[in-house]
């Protein structure tokens, strides 16, 4: 089974989209989770704390700060914002894709675990995820 989880962005941060997946999952098997670009990433994180999301993501807003930074400076892709080329670096730090065991139809996360598309860049994006349950 395949599908594309389509998630609307309205700039940095994580978009939780846990819902969509056990709405979409049938049966047993392992699902992947394969994101289509370069500029965000998937992350399975708690999601019972807001605030977890919200020191995620100024951790990596510290850790990879705009090219406006003077610490950024050595950075050459620049000509697509200021926000760009740290998103590229935040997303080769994370991963873009995922795998998660299915059984009677669920997806075996823990408790307090959701499935996060991890945003990078400032402005909204329109972004993609594939779906793939092999049985």
């Amino acid at each position: 089974m395949r599908t594309t989880f389509q998630i609307q962005t309205h700039g940095q941060g994580l978009y939780e989209f846990t819902r969509q997946v056990v709405e979409w999952c049938l049966g047993d098997g392992l699902l992947t989770l394969f994101l289509q670009h370069t500029s965000c990433s998937l992350l399975i994180q708690e999601n019972a704390d807001p605030d977890v999301q919200t020191d995620l993501r100024n951790f990596f807003a510290r850790l990879v700060p705009p090219t406006t930074d003077p610490s950024m400076s050595y950075l050459t892709h620049t000509y697509e914002g200021p926000d760009d080329m740290p998103a590229h670096i935040k997303a080769a730090m994370m991963p873009v894709s995922l795998q998660i065991p299915v059984s009677d139809g669920r997806p075996q996360l823990g408790t307090w675990q959701g499935i996060y598309l991890f945003e990078h860049r400032t402005a909204p994006h329109h972004r993609r995820v594939i779906g793939h349950l092999s049985v």
